[in-house]
């Protein structure tokens, strides 16, 4: 009787002992889903207050481009996107839904650019005067001015704010009759891929032939002289002097052959252009011929502010400084440094001759300015044509480069920036059977896995109890 007792004081501890061990572990249980459900509430309203994005596709496809985010910092006022659609379309979808979440990376760098749908099938009236041809096409407002847009991708969209940025629609005349490159030319040796840029970022163009034009037009806010094949009469090199006189902007581009007699012109600009082409043995290192200069030197200028790119100037000349105190002179472009400029046959071997030429390295471009009449003048010279030809625009930054020139001629070094990229992505296109793969692996297996480790550990937790 008297040994009883003890055990069966063990046996009340130890169920004691039990009870408070469950109610520990449901507490601990309890506070688990406490804090479990206080984290997912969390996340959740951190999803909604705070907003960040990874881009990791390729060329940043679903991320603006810094050329236009730039475009949209000298946009200080409001933009207005009025986009015709339907809700539906036959072969793109939700077309609405493609338009919103492609102005929406705009709208994160500038929150007062707008978009308002107009579905065309239910108001044809207003979308016949507003003059839309197309489903999905979009009218781009800013300061009462106003342009159409087709396509949807960034340097289609970017290069019409960076139209409407301009304030005024400047024209570069482009000098013609000597066999001038044209900027509306398909040929290799033209500037047509250069002049279809130009209209994109709001320039117009028109030619210019002294035989029956008397001089320079006063709207001109670029002059283009672009590698004439044949000699200017005295009186049409007289007529560019007057305008050189005047204060009128120069852009001109002059290949390795003759001046075409245009002597004067680089004398009034205190400028010598040495004979020969410039050699860049480094051209060959990258399987380039070595006839062409590869530009990677620049000077401190506002054209090569934050110009850190490659480009190319395929049979390039030098172009030396001569000192004066009229001019303001900066070499935009130093080439070859282990390169020379190379003064006999380029048939053959070409090797270095220290007697007949100049050893690198090669100023190719130089930039003038001076103040006439209470404005500053602005030149560019550059000793290659080819640089900005059709055969040759789409090498290295020239693009880039040439629209760098034009801007700072023009007055327009605000919207200096590189020339927004189209995106390289490939669809990502899936068959039946590896789409059906996909949501068996992922909606079907995966989950399942998780279920099933979830209630084994809860298994295993009741087992302990």
């Amino acid at each position: 009787m008297l040994s009883a007792c003890p055990i069966k004081d063990d046996l009340s501890v130890m169920k004691i002992f039990d009870d408070k061990s469950r109610l520990t572990g449901r507490l601990h249980s309890g506070l688990f889903v406490v804090l479990l459900i206080t984290l997912v509430c969390l996340l959740g309203y951190l999803t909604v207050k705070v907003r960040y994005q990874w881009d990791i596709s390729q060329n940043g496809r679903n991320t603006l481009s810094e050329a236009s985010l730039s475009i949209l910092k000298n946009l200080p006022g409001p933009v207005q996107v009025t986009a015709y659609a339907t809700k539906q379309d036959v072969q793109l979808g939700d077309i609405r839904q493609i338009i919103n979440d492609f102005i929406a990376q705009y709208q994160r760098a500038k929150p007062d650019l707008s978009v308002v749908f107009i579905d065309p099938a239910e108001q044809p009236v207003l979308t016949q005067e507003a003059g839309v041809q197309m489903n999905g096409e979009m009218i781009i407002t800013y300061n009462q001015k106003r342009e159409h847009l087709t396509a949807i991708n960034e340097q289609a969209f970017s290069n019409v704010l960076m139209r409407l940025a301009r304030t005024e629609n400047k024209q570069i005349v482009s000098l013609q009759g000597h066999g001038e490159r044209r900027l509306d030319g398909q040929a290799n040796f033209d500037l047509g891929e250069f002049g279809k840029h130009l209209l994109a970022n709001g320039y117009g163009t028109e030619s210019l032939n002294f035989s029956i034009a008397e001089d320079v037009p006063a709207k001109a806010a670029v002059l283009m002289i672009a590698s004439p094949q044949v000699d200017l009469l005295p009186g049409e090199v007289d007529k560019i002097i007057n305008y050189i006189d005047r204060g009128g902007n120069l852009l001109w581009l002059v290949d390795q052959e003759s001046l075409r007699g245009l002597l004067p012109l680089t004398e009034k600009l205190r400028l010598t252009l040495t004979p020969g082409v410039v050699v860049d043995p480094q051209a060959k290192q990258l399987k380039a011929p070595m006839t062409f200069a590869l530009g990677a030197s620049y000077g401190q200028h506002p054209i090569t502010e934050g110009f850190d790119y490659i480009t190319v100037f395929p049979l390039a000349r030098q172009i030396t400084i001569n000192e004066n105190a009229e001019w303001r002179s900066v070499s935009l472009v130093e080439t070859a440094q282990q390169g020379w400029v190379e003064t006999g046959d380029l048939d053959g071997d070409i090797a270095f001759d220290q007697a007949m030429d100049v050893a690198g390295p090669i100023s190719i471009a130089v930039a003038l300015t001076r103040t006439v009449q209470d404005r500053e003048q602005r030149i560019v010279v550059v000793g290659s044509g080819h640089f900005l030809a059709n055969m040759y625009l789409g090498n290295g930054s020239n693009l880039d480069f040439g629209m760098n020139l034009i801007n700072w001629l023009a007055g327009d070094e605000e919207l200096m920036v590189i020339q927004p990229r189209s995106t390289r992505d490939n669809s990502l296109v899936f068959t039946e059977f590896e789409l059906g793969l996909v949501v068996i692996i992922f909606l079907i297996i995966v989950p399942l896995l998780f279920m099933a480790s979830g209630f084994a550990i809860w298994w295993r937790r009741r087992r302990r109890l």
